[in-house]
């Protein structure tokens, strides 16, 4: 994915606009870039004139995040063995300002209720309470109760996943309270009633959709 610096009203205005046009498919790179090229101001910078990495073996690295399949597939690749983009470059580090927030922490050790994280990035602040953690990128202060599993999940920072939920390929909003039991990735067709489900089976949770299936219990 490309970086981009916007006006927020300006940005907030188009996005509302392409939520309800039918004809799009509400690809960040398909639509809403072309459309502000040709009703809008746009200026850009070339790729090729910015900096290259010290180490000449590795390919450059650009991925098309603009749909939700596209970014659970970015973040969830970093999980890899050997993932293409390396977080752990020394020749290629990524500044970003990093929040003030405490280790991550993993409690419990016991059968069935077992803190641990495997093949996973968890953040900074992140409270792995009893939870099964696999192939999920965990951003800042992620809370996990016990008993739950997250499987190919990412979730954004301050989402709280409750006990016995069971999370499978799915994006999770920020701030979002998971409740007790919740069960997504088992079957589509359930999940589609309440959730937004890709085509390819990707679920993406917010605090509204979980507002409604609450609502209908």
């Amino acid at each position: 994915m490309g970086i981009y610096i916007f006006d927020w009203a300006f940005l907030r205005d188009l996005l509302l606009k392409d939520a309800e046009d039918p004809n799009s498919s509400h690809d960040f790179g398909n639509d809403l870039i072309p459309d502000i090229v040709k009703n809008g101001k746009a200026v850009a910078h070339r790729f090729s004139d910015s900096c290259v990495r010290a180490s000449e073996e590795a390919p450059a690295y650009w991925r098309d995040a603009g749909t939700i399949d596209a970014y659970w597939k970015a973040n969830i690749d970093l999980t890899d063995f050997n993932p293409e983009l390396n977080l752990w470059d020394t020749d290629w580090p990524i500044w970003t300002y990093s929040e003030q927030v405490p280790p991550a922490k993993f409690i419990h050790d016991e059968e069935n209720r077992r803190g641990s994280a495997v093949s996973s990035l968890v953040a900074g602040g992140c409270i792995i309470s009893g939870t099964d953690v696999r192939n999920s990128l965990l951003f800042t202060m992620v809370h996990t109760n016990s008993f739950a599993m997250l499987d190919h999940v990412v979730a954004l920072p301050y989402v709280e996943v409750g006990r016995f939920a069971r999370l499978k390929n799915a994006v999770i909003d920020r701030g979002v309270k998971i409740p007790e039991g919740l069960v997504v990735g088992d079957d589509p067709e359930e999940d589609a009633k309440w959730f937004r489900v890709t085509k390819s089976g990707i679920t993406l949770i917010t605090a509204e959709m979980v507002g409604k299936w609450l609502a209908a219990r």
